[in-house]
């Protein structure tokens, strides 16, 4: 959006990363092996670094004086039960007040007035802890958020735990995407650093026990839209961010995305892929093909696994390999489990393989009573009373792979492939008549 009324000089970006073609050609990939580019990085990461540049692109215009966050930056709100505008593509980067250990994460935030935001943190988050650190210590805790970065940078940010446990400082796989390390600029008002190439910069504290209600505008109950496709809940109490500072380059961008869209399935499930295919490759070497999380489940809720068994001895290792994927990332509730012919990017192709290599009673694996991710609204004891808390979920996997012995019975149809110029001598025909 070129033109941002009320914003002179602003334009808003959104759907930079919807397409995975498009991912792939920001990291000089393929779409099948963007999550083995991501596990390189992961191997191999290039910490980030302060910038020698005194002057960084993202502090050009400063605001210290006076600050309105709703007149200096154009945050959308994208439907009319939001509880506000929402920062959706924020970039939290902040330090262990203890140990000096730093953090990246992409978190909601809504603009409650003129200097205050709100910020949600799923239980867990790394961020949180260091948070509750400094809370604990009686001490504000500063943060910058950062918007308008390099795709690297987003993806990076949104591996988890086991893959980057608690001190892993995911810049590092940015940089190694990039071969280069990523730039830190010391914030003006906080002690924290920013992202020296973004394109805004909020510099804020979370001061001590100030917590509010997330619609405390609105009283609708609702947040944003989130990745599962229905109206998140706002949440009774979280923490507020005092903005300080507000900086960022001439003729800035805001970037943002939708929850419910292929954008937010890219950020999280590249990453969710590549932790996969890691722990599944040290545990059983050489069957697991590839792993694609689906739309469906937001990057987080479904994969798809592609899995090669190679003699009898493999088999039931496919369910393994499930198992294991669970643990790779947590979040995750469905896998559907496929052989090597079956094209996972294919939602035709995997339904396939469910319809004529799948059996409900035997192919199912149902796992009750672990723990998935909140903002799924069917785990909860309302939707079914043997769900103990919110959160909690039955994880299940179907297993729409032949069995070994009877692999011979289930070759798919060998049509020998077509070449249509030999039905053109003269060449092919151009136009609408293709």
């Amino acid at each position: 959006f070129e033109s941002v009324r009320g914003f002179p000089g602003w334009r808003i970006v959104t759907g930079v990363m919807a397409s995975r073609e498009r991912t792939a050609l920001l990291l000089d990939s393929s779409i099948d092996r963007l999550p083995f580019r991501l596990l390189e990085s992961l191997e191999r990461p290039i910490p980030a670094a302060l910038t020698a540049n005194p002057a960084p692109p993202c502090q050009q215009v400063v605001h210290q004086d006076d600050i309105d966050l709703r007149k200096l930056v154009p945050v959308p709100t994208a439907t009319a039960q939001d509880a506000g505008p929402y920062l959706c593509l924020a970039l939290l980067r902040a330090e262990d007040p203890e140990t000096g250990q730093s953090d990246v994460t992409i978190h909601r935030m809504c603009v409650l007035g003129p200097d205050r935001l709100s910020v949600y943190f799923v239980p867990g988050r790394h961020i949180e802890q260091f948070l509750l650190k400094a809370e604990a210590a009686g001490r504000p805790f500063p943060i910058s958020i950062n918007v308008g970065l390099d795709p690297a940078i987003y993806l990076a940010s949104c591996f988890e735990p086991p893959t980057t446990p608690l001190g892993f400082d995911e810049l590092g796989i940015a940089g190694a995407l990039r071969g280069a390390p990523v730039e830190l600029a010391p914030c003006l008002t906080v002690n924290a650093k920013a992202i020296a190439h973004a394109e805004l910069v909020i510099e804020g504290e979370i001061l001590p026990g100030e917590r509010a209600r997330e619609d405390e505008l609105t009283g609708a109950g609702f947040a944003m839209p989130e990745f599962p496709g229905y109206l998140g809940r706002a949440q009774a109490s979280v923490p507020v961010v005092r903005v300080r500072c507000v900086t960022h380059r001439r003729n800035p961008i805001f970037q943002t995305l939708t929850g419910p869209a292929l954008e937010h399935t890219a950020l999280t499930g590249i990453p969710t892929e590549a932790s996969i295919l890691r722990l599944v490759e040290d545990s059983m070497p050489g069957r697991l093909l590839n792993v694609y999380c689906h739309p469906a489940g937001g990057g987080k809720y479904l994969a798809i696994l592609q899995f090669r068994k190679r003699s009898l001895a493999d088999e039931g290792r496919q369910r393994q390999a499930a198992l294991a994927a669970f643990a790779a990332f947590g979040e995750l509730k469905h896998v559907i489990l496929v052989d090597e012919d079956v094209n996972i990017y294919d939602t035709n192709d995997v339904l396939w393989a469910m319809t004529t290599r799948y059996q409900g009673d035997v192919s199912t694996v149902f796992i009750p009573g672990v723990r998935c991710h909140p903002l799924d609204p069917s785990e909860s004891p309302d939707f079914n009373p043997l769900i103990r808390a919110p959160g909690v979920s039955c994880k299940t996997i179907f297993d729409c792979t032949v069995p070994f012995p009877l692999k011979d019975r289930f070759v798919r149809a060998p049509f020998e492939k077509a070449d249509i110029r030999k039905f053109f001598p003269e060449g092919l025909p151009q136009g609408p008549e293709i």
